[in-house]
């Protein structure tokens, strides 16, 4: 069973279904999330685009939730999908290594795997329970790889999708059993 769905996209954010007021669109709508709404976790500038929009959703869901924050749960899960895993961020890697002179921009490729997104939600929440991010074919599929996994307690779970900077979406929740 969802609760607290949170969905981001470039064009704004809805929390359980209702708009929350802003003023940017696409990768500034973000940064301007974070800076309303978070302001004091500093690696959120060093993530890639996707682990952000995963972080920022969380934070929305987790404040819906209204349940204690920042307080050790050993069992409190977290699932992520996609279907590119960090695949917006490596390709500016790459940009970075074809160009003439050789020299790969290190600050690209320091937050940019798909298990920095569950990482950094676990660490500042501290959730010790399993996580993972799974790479999957769309939405509906991972929805169904969900039904089969079991559940003993409630699970942040989201399908979070970063193309580039005007075509994301994320879609975040809690699962309860």
């Amino acid at each position: 069973m969802k609760e607290y769905i949170v969905e981001i996209s470039p064009n704004g954010c809805l929390i359980c279904g209702e708009p929350l007021d802003c003023e940017k669109t696409g990768a500034d709508l973000l940064t301007e999330l974070y800076g309303k709404l978070v302001g004091d976790y500093p690696k959120f500038y060093k993530m890639d685009s996707m682990s952000r929009l995963a972080f920022i959703a969380s934070e929305l869901v987790l404040r819906q939730e209204g349940k204690p924050r920042f307080t050790p749960n050993e069992t409190r899960k977290i699932i992520l999908a996609n279907n590119r895993a960090s695949l917006h961020t490596d390709l500016k890697y790459n940009a970075t290594i074809n160009k003439k002179d050789y020299y790969p921009s290190p600050s690209l490729f320091v937050y940019t795997l798909p298990n920095i997104a569950t990482g950094e939600i676990a660490i500042r929440n501290k959730y010790y329970g399993e996580s993972c991010f799974l790479v999957l074919e769309n939405e509906e599929h991972f929805i169904k790889v969900l039904k089969t996994i079991p559940l003993e307690s409630d699970a942040l779970v989201g399908w979070v999708e970063y193309n580039n900077d005007t075509d994301y979406k994320c879609i975040m929740w809690i699962e309860k059993p």
